[in-house]
């Protein structure tokens, strides 16, 4: 914990005095520095919320007290993937809470963050400040579900309940999928992907699951593998899972490189998609989230004291059982429900 000057806002920034910020998956890799992602100094911290307390002089969307959440991206509005609504592949694009050799941007675990307003969402009167620092990982989920193209009625697959899987579980099941399973080798993950609504969990990986899911479909596959965990093994298991002509959806994103059955991909014409952040999909988000469509209460571990945050840091990286998310806050414990 360290004492920074108080970030000031650009004329077309808001200052906004954070009231949650969860601890992504991204910034437990970035804690020991091997991403490559987080170059110290730089306060991190992407999944937030919080209330407006000063704008720039050319911000005029929100006043003083609005509750709000922003993007993780911040993109430039000019070039040509922005004008085409591909803001997550801005060719300026930079992310809040990381550093890197092209950029650096102070975060959210902090007590006030700077932000461009043209990222930022007013939030329900309903939605808590913890709730809504979920957000950022909702619309991860559903812009996978975007890019993979569904049309409804398919039948989907999804590697990993992790955070992300299990929030792409529900998109799926939002965006009109017919049956949903999930795989992976934690049970007690498998447990909370029952309650968030999978018709089948699968405690299998390698060999294991794509015989169980042929034996599911009567050797057909299914039409749809959302991969949400980004290793050698699950990638291959989603190739082997998927149906002739289906697609393959690659979310996750731990190993910056796996091995690929080429012959399988090419021969039996599968689609390999990637999906990289969110881009537009923070209303849909805040729709789905404030109706219950998508619950991301029961996600949320702990709501922990913003001191508190190395120790919670430490006890992600050492992956203790049964942590999902970790919101911190620099509120007091009741404002932060609020």
């Amino acid at each position: 914990m360290a004492d920074l000057p108080a970030p000031v806002p650009g004329e077309d920034e808001v200052l906004i005095r954070v009231a949650a910020c969860g601890i992504c998956g991204s910034d437990v890799h970035g804690y020991d520095g091997g991403s490559g992602r987080r170059i110290p100094p730089v306060v991190m911290g992407h999944e937030a919320s919080g209330v407006i307390a000063a704008t720039g002089s050319n911000a005029g969307k929100f006043q003083p007290g609005d509750r709000v959440t922003f993007d993780s991206t911040v993109y430039c509005g000019h070039c040509d993937y922005c004008r085409s609504g591909d803001i997550n592949l801005c060719e300026s694009r930079e992310v809040i809470g990381v550093s890197c050799a092209d950029f650096r941007r102070a975060g959210a675990f902090a007590e006030y963050v700077v932000v461009p307003e043209r990222i930022v969402y007013r939030l329900p009167d309903g939605m808590s400040f913890a709730e809504a620092a979920m957000l950022e990982a909702v619309s991860v989920a559903l812009h996978a579900l975007r890019v993979s193209d569904v049309k409804g009625g398919e039948t989907a697959l999804v590697i990993g309940a992790g955070m992300i899987g299990l929030l792409t579980l529900q998109a799926a099941r939002a965006a009109g999928c017919s049956q949903v399973l999930v795989a992976d080798v934690d049970a007690s993950r498998l447990k909370m992907a029952e309650a968030a609504g999978a018709d089948t969990t699968l405690l299998a990986s390698g060999t294991d699951l794509p015989a169980e899911i042929l034996k599911r479909t009567a050797g057909r596959g299914v039409d749809l593998v959302l991969e949400a965990v980004g290793r050698d093994e699950t990638v291959a298991g989603a190739i082997d899972c998927v149906r002739r002509g289906g697609t393959v959806t690659l979310i996750g994103n731990i190993t910056p490189e796996v091995r690929l059955p080429l012959q399988k991909v090419v021969s039996r014409q599968i689609r390999l998609q990637g999906s990289a952040a969110s881009a537009g999909e923070y209303p849909q988000a805040i729709e789905l989230v404030s109706t219950g469509k998508i619950k991301v209460q029961p996600l949320i571990t702990a709501v922990a004291p913003l001191e508190e945050g190395p120790l919670w840091f430490s006890r992600l990286y050492s992956h203790e059982p049964n942590l999902m998310k970790v919101v911190l806050s620099p509120l007091p414990a009741g404002e932060v429900h609020a």
